[in-house]
């Protein structure tokens, strides 16, 4: 995972300069389209006139419609490349490879960062409805913590829940007309114990007491052959108690969903 996260950063960081290059281009040509129309309003207002081979050639490229759609075109530029961006951004906040000491970490930006990588997962599908995400945030402190690992936890749970979703839809728990997929996180900090709480609930199929009693062993898994390699639940509790110091455990029933409940000590005793 370590050596995952160094090439994500990796490749990131290489992309992130000629997006910047393009984003800050797109607005230059923003600029200047926007110069031409008006100098071409003012052609049109001056020398109403123009001649015959001037007015073919206005006729020929339909510039009504050019004016209107070019600069709709150097929008929707400008949008994608920002939501590139984005997405850069959140690789390398979310394969962060600075984890040899813990740090002062906004936690709910590790939690927007993971979601904005998977939000491709959280559309709407043929088999299924886009699924709800519901945050419920507290007003946390900056929580020290080592937050590469703690993304791939979420990115994990994140995983599992939409994984749960859609086996409820394939199996009728869900009905596509009248059901949505929900997750929903919630983050509290209890004071007087100086531990934050992460809850992280969603409404998919739920497991079998058989799984639940499993969950925790490696190389388990309840999915398909070649979806599932039985690590990420093992890796996660992990990270949350050796590295961390915090508990990880859930609830769940079939047909209910499932909830994780994480607990992080907001200061890491070992470094205070």
């Amino acid at each position: 995972m370590s050596s995952l996260g160094e090439l994500v950063a990796g490749i990131a960081h290489e992309i992130n300069n000629p997006v910047n290059f393009i984003l800050g281009n797109l607005n230059h040509a923003s600029e200047y389209t926007q110069n031409f129309i008006d100098l071409f309003h003012l052609y049109q207002k001056y020398y109403p006139n123009p001649q015959v081979e001037i007015t073919q050639k206005i006729d020929e490229i339909d510039i009504d419609f050019l004016i209107e759609d070019f600069p709709q075109i150097i929008s929707s530029m400008h949008k994608g490349t920002k939501r590139l961006a984005q997405m850069i951004y959140s690789l390398r906040h979310f394969s962060r490879r600075d984890d040899s000491l813990a740090q002062l970490t906004n936690i709910h930006e590790g939690i927007d960062t993971t979601l904005l990588i998977l939000q491709y997962r959280l559309k709407d599908t043929s088999d299924r409805p886009a699924i709800q995400v519901i945050k419920e945030y507290g007003k946390l402190p900056l929580l020290e913590c080592f937050p590469g690992p703690l993304n791939q936890v979420f990115m994990n749970l994140f995983g599992n829940a939409i994984d749960a979703i859609e086996e409820s839809f394939l199996t009728s728990h869900l009905s596509l007309l009248e059901d949505k997929g929900k997750i929903t996180i919630c983050t509290d900090l209890e004071e007087q114990s100086s531990v934050v709480t992460i809850k992280i609930a969603d409404n998919g199929i739920g497991m079998t007491e058989e799984i639940k009693q499993r969950l925790s062993e490696p190389m388990f898994t309840s999915k398909p052959i070649g979806k599932g390699t039985g690590l990420g639940l093992s890796i996660s509790r992990q990270i949350i108690e050796e590295k961390h110091g915090g508990a990880i455990w859930f609830t769940s029933n079939v047909g209910q969903g499932t909830e994780f409940w994480i607990e992080i000590p907001l200061i890491q005793r070992s470094l205070s």
